[in-house]
């Protein structure tokens, strides 16, 4: 049998001796879309960042799997190389570093392949081009001066390029308008793929009026809560998370 492509059993995280995850499960297979809902403080971003290895969170009890494999000692590069990709809140902005300059660090990174500025230049406006992107985008330098919605299609642009197996996707749709929301939903759904899943953390339904979740999480005080189709989601949406605090 193939393992999950991400299997969290009994995640426990803390943080200078502060617990915030508090007994993780989920599983993400292969072709699925999740999506994680909770309020703010609930420890949402906490696990985005767990997942990728950031090294001031302290895993206490549990395993993290990727593909069947225990990757708890791996650091961030080593996971990201293995398959995983993180698309951050707040994408940090690299003065006097293209688009291009640093999706070709990455992808050689990646794949061990030393990637010519033509080889990578072709795939990163093949990428472009499926994704409905103008071509200048990629000689701008890294999110300097761009508005929240390119900052995020930016992240889209690097999930089209570096194929991840699975996509972390932290509260993507945060401070976006409808148009931005719009595009970057519709760079997701031109990713989907059978052999790739999607984790997307999200406070809110409206991303996923654009994007279909498979199964859908509510995430409360350090853990999942309870777990349902999109309908669930709706139902959020319409009562709020007080109907679930009684639960915690």
């Amino acid at each position: 049998m193939t393992a999950p492509l991400l299997q969290i059993r009994n995640l426990h995280v803390s943080v200078e001796d502060t617990q915030i995850l508090k007994g993780v499960d989920l599983t993400v297979d292969r072709g699925e879309v999740h999506a994680l809902m909770g309020p703010n403080g609930s420890g949402k971003s906490t696990l985005a960042s767990v997942l990728m290895g950031h090294p001031d969170y302290e895993v206490t009890e549990g395993q993290i799997l990727l593909n069947g494999e225990d990757i708890a000692d791996l650091d961030p590069t080593a996971r990201a190389v293995a398959g995983m990709f993180l698309a951050f809140q707040y994408p940090e902005e690299i003065p006097g570093v293209s688009v291009v300059q640093f999706l070709r660090q990455a992808l050689s990174n990646k794949t061990g392949t030393n990637y010519t500025v033509l080889e990578l230049r072709l795939k990163v406006m093949d990428a472009m081009k499926a994704l409905g992107m103008d071509a200048s985008f990629a000689d701008r330098y890294l999110n300097e001066g761009f508005s929240g919605g390119e900052r995020k299609r930016n992240e889209v642009l690097q999930m089209a390029v570096l194929q991840p197996d699975l996509a972390i996707m932290d509260e993507t749709d945060s401070g976006l308008d409808i148009d931005a929301l719009k595009t970057v939903a519709g760079g997701v759904n031109t990713l989907l793929s059978p052999e790739r899943g999607f984790l997307i953390i999200t406070h809110y339904q409206r991303l996923l009026d654009y994007v279909t979740p498979d199964v859908v999480h509510v995430f409360m005080d350090g853990r999942v809560l309870t777990s349902g189709g999109p309908e669930l989601a709706a139902r959020l949406e319409s009562e709020g998370y007080d109907s679930f605090r009684a639960t915690v």
